[in-house]
């Protein structure tokens, strides 16, 4: 990871107002296994007050949310949309983030797409990436 990436998609500023005043976290790639890193991070985040929305092919309720199969079937505005999938499959899950016009995107530890996280960033929306919203969450002040 280079300095350059660091200074555009890990500003501090805009992981401590993310996770400040964002109120709905879409997550890709939530699914109803607790050991699976999404599970953990969509728990940690609606025990902190964020309402988390599972987004997966199979769609199940998560935590008490209803799921949905794609991002654009989300009928709800959304704050944030963390990534958790791998990061071959990353841009195309940014692109819709684009698309239905959520506020930011959220990449966790080891999903990197630099060229997504830029279309991202050109289209006006806050970039997150390589770093994991509850480490963050701890860290804030």
């Amino acid at each position: 990871m280079s300095k350059d990436m660091d200074d555009r998609f890990a500003d501090p500023y805009v992981i401590r107002r993310l996770l400040n005043e964002s109120k709905t976290w879409v997550f890709v790639g939530l699914g109803d296994d607790p050991n699976r890193t999404a599970y953990q991070q969509a728990k940690l985040l609606q025990n902190r007050g964020k309402r988390i929305i599972p987004v997966h092919p199979a769609a199940k309720t998560v935590l008490g949310e209803q799921g949905y199969a794609r991002l654009t079937d989300v009928p709800a505005p959304v704050d944030v949309v963390g990534v958790y999938r791998r990061a071959e499959f990353a841009g195309e899950f940014v692109d819709e983030a684009i698309a239905v016009g959520a506020g930011a995107v959220w990449l966790p530890l080891d999903v990197i797409d630099e060229a997504a996280a830029q279309r991202a960033l050109d289209a006006g929306l806050d970039v997150v990436m390589d770093r994991c919203p509850g480490v963050e969450w701890a860290l804030r002040r």
